[in-house]
């Protein structure tokens, strides 16, 4: 297999089922990083919105049901950390590891107690998302099987980054978000409840990484398999940390590791190990971390 065959249409045509669960779920971590909550709980957010999209799906019969459901696994995970961490309040670094626990200990459970399976569960009656065709984009050579043929979910992400970009400058909201991380005595002088603000936060998390696990189990594929969230929230984090919460950066890193990590699946076809190739995401997230690290200490000097 040559680099022609390596980089063709159908590489390009995958690189968005990679790029949007990692996009989707580093923009609810932005909304954390900004509002000033430590979340790590990425992956467990992921994981339980991966397994309420199948749960909605396969009862409902409805993709838009299945991201429904979603959004709500997402929020309850949200409002969990929520409990423990701002009205308790708990260390968000131990609140969050207990999450991601919870949520590998639940989904297996249930996929047990619901499904009756172990492992994974692949149904006809899983409805997932349809593939949406752009007829003039999908003309336009590489940018065309980008942009076009993706499920519905890639277009919100896509569509999420740039309002998010206008909500932190523009919005109440979002700049109330900022003001909650980098000075909370202005929004209590302005009568303002900082942990409120920070509750919006978690709960506007919890739907995007519910709709980020909707994209792995309804629209990459329809089905769930016990841990398939993958790390994919541990790379959103490094995102969130390297880019400071900002949405248009945390794109262009996103779309890094989306690359890479479709690339690692590729590339097993050129009789590459696997350990290697499961490896390149997570040697990619220290290339790059390592590389801004050493650009920010040169602008500082």
């Amino acid at each position: 297999m040559g680099l022609e065959a390596l980089f063709d249409p159908a590489f390009a045509a995958s690189l968005p089922r990679f790029i949007t669960p990692i996009l989707l779920a580093a923009l609810g971590g932005a909304l954390c990083e900004r509002a000033g909550v430590f979340n790590i709980a990425l992956e467990g957010f992921v994981l339980v919105g991966a397994f309420s999209a199948v749960l909605g799906a396969y009862f409902f019969g409805s993709a838009a049901m299945g991201a429904l459901t979603a959004v709500f696994g997402g929020v309850l995970m949200g409002l969990i950390f929520a409990e423990f961490h701002l009205r308790r309040p708990g260390d968000p670094i131990v609140v969050s590891i207990a999450l991601n626990l919870l949520a590998a200990g639940l989904t297996t459970y249930l996929l047990r107690a619901i499904f009756d399976v172990a492992g994974a569960f692949r149904d006809p009656a899983i409805v997932g998302f349809e593939p949406i065709h752009i007829p003039l984009v999908a003309a336009i050579p590489l940018v065309g099987p980008v942009l076009s043929g993706q499920s519905a979910l890639f277009y919100v992400a896509l569509g999420a980054a740039v309002f998010m970009h206008v909500f932190f400058a523009r919005h109440r909201l979002g700049l109330r978000l900022r003001a909650a991380g980098e000075n909370p005595a202005a929004l209590v002088a302005g009568g303002v409840s900082p942990e409120r603000v920070r509750l919006w936060a978690l709960v506007l998390c919890g739907a995007l990484c519910g709709l980020a696990g909707a994209q792995l189990s309804i629209a990459n594929v329809n089905l769930f398999v016990e841990n398939m969230s993958a790390g994919r929230g541990w790379i959103a984090v490094v995102a969130v940390l390297l880019t400071r919460g900002r949405p248009l950066p945390l794109l262009a890193i996103v779309c890094l590791f989306g690359f890479v990590d479709s690339l690692s699946f590729r590339v097993q076809g050129l009789g590459w190990p696997q350990q290697f190739t499961d490896m390149m995401p997570y040697v990619a997230t220290l290339a790059v971390l390592v590389v801004l690290s050493w650009w920010r200490l040169r602008r500082s000097a």
